[in-house]
């Protein structure tokens, strides 16, 4: 339930590529640590988070999190990535950032899709407000 893809990710300080993995069993999106200050500012959460991992007996605190912009086929997306010491991806799209693009993944293709007409709506009520 899985699909891994390059994508250009955009912030404050920069811009790079990186391996995206879809992850629909992810709640949240994250992003690696070491990659995520060649990009963005971090924003101290003002109490840590404490995720459960793959062994639900292990527990993360999460400290960080910063909003990036990404881009599928030149399509603007923007989201809001926890920060992950060690995280072993680069960045996972999680559950709730699908769900709010309306990203469906495509197994049969390897990629995802998206409806960039529901993308261009978003983006225009969320810079209306």
């Amino acid at each position: 339930m899985i699909i891994r893809l390059p994508l250009r990710f955009e912030g404050s300080k920069g811009e790079k590529i990186l391996y995206a993995l879809f992850d629909s069993r992810a709640t949240y999106s994250c992003i690696n640590d070491e990659i995520v200050d060649e990009l963005e500012i971090l924003t101290p959460l003002h109490t840590p988070m404490r995720m459960v991992t793959a062994s639900a007996s292990t527990f993360m605190e999460i400290n960080y999190r910063t909003s990036l912009d990404f881009y599928h086929e030149d399509i603007r997306l923007t989201d809001e990535f926890y920060v992950i010491p060690d995280l072993s991806e680069q960045v996972i799209i999680g559950a709730s950032t699908m769900q709010k693009w309306r990203i469906k993944l495509d197994f049969e293709h390897d990629t995802i899709i998206l409806d960039p007409t529901v993308a261009k709506a978003i983006l225009v009520n969320l810079i209306a407000k």
